[in-house]
């Protein structure tokens, strides 16, 4: 399978169509087409839109890797929001990383004391 055969496969998984996809990514449905077809390869900026659209990485789109650490948050309000962490720069992300291990700590001393 190529990136094409994955694309098509996780958008129709989706219901989506060739331009509802397009529409998210910021292209024609015509070049998702292409890309579906392997008359055209998307650049690392759209493969990295389009992966994120299809709730996966770009490693599976490219190669179909699978093995790699990958999220499995059901939780999608959360998947997306540690997705626009990522985006954050250094310090900003430290901070959120921050507050999250202290809320987890919290949670554990209260777990150990209840």
């Amino acid at each position: 399978m190529v990136i094409g055969d994955r694309i098509k496969q996780l958008r129709t998984s989706k219901n989506m169509t060739q331009s509802d996809l397009a529409e998210i990514v910021g292209l024609t449905y015509i070049q998702v087409g292409r890309y579906e077809k392997g008359k055209s390869n998307p650049s690392a900026d759209v493969l990295q839109k389009l992966a994120s659209a299809l709730d996966t990485t770009t490693d599976f789109l490219m190669s179909g890797d699978t093995e790699q650490v990958q999220a499995q948050l059901s939780d999608k309000e959360l998947l997306k929001q540690f997705r626009e962490v990522e985006k954050m720069e250094e310090k900003d992300k430290s901070i959120v990383k921050e507050l999250i291990d202290a809320f987890i700590t919290k949670k554990k001393i209260q777990q150990l004391a209840g």
